[in-house]
């Protein structure tokens, strides 16, 4: 028995291309997303932190990890930094001061551009 698989092994290599291809595109939306998270963390915490940790602002930074089929993005205060190890008692307040939630309304206001960027990238793919 003979069989002509020619079309099976194009559509394989289709794919194969894409889910590299998907996995680029992912990883881009990531990197744009975690940047915009980021420059608003570091808006809010401008606005919020006062006198009393003016170096904190700049301490907020970013790093993208690949992960299988895409990328995870780590966003806050790098410790390392001056005032960075700060970042607990501000974002989430202590006993004697309130909670700023700089971080957590600069994820709040890109989460729905997140979304679209993701559900736009998705519909693209030719295996849909």
């Amino acid at each position: 028995m003979r069989a002509d698989v020619r079309q099976l092994t194009r559509t394989a290599l289709v794919f194969q291309r894409s889910a590299a291809d998907a996995a680029h595109e992912m990883t881009r939306v990531v990197t744009r997303g975690a940047l915009q998270v980021k420059n608003g963390w570091r808006d809010n915490a401008q606005a919020s932190s006062g006198k009393h940790a003016p170096h904190y602002p700049r301490a907020i930074s970013y790093d993208v990890h690949p992960i299988p089929g895409g990328a995870h993005a780590e966003i806050g205060p790098d410790k390392g930094r001056t005032q960075g190890a700060l970042g607990n008692l501000l974002e989430f307040g202590s006993v004697h001061n309130a909670p700023h939630n700089d971080g957590g309304r600069a994820l709040a206001q890109e989460d729905p551009r997140f979304v679209a960027a993701v559900a736009t990238l998705t519909l693209r793919m030719p295996w849909r």
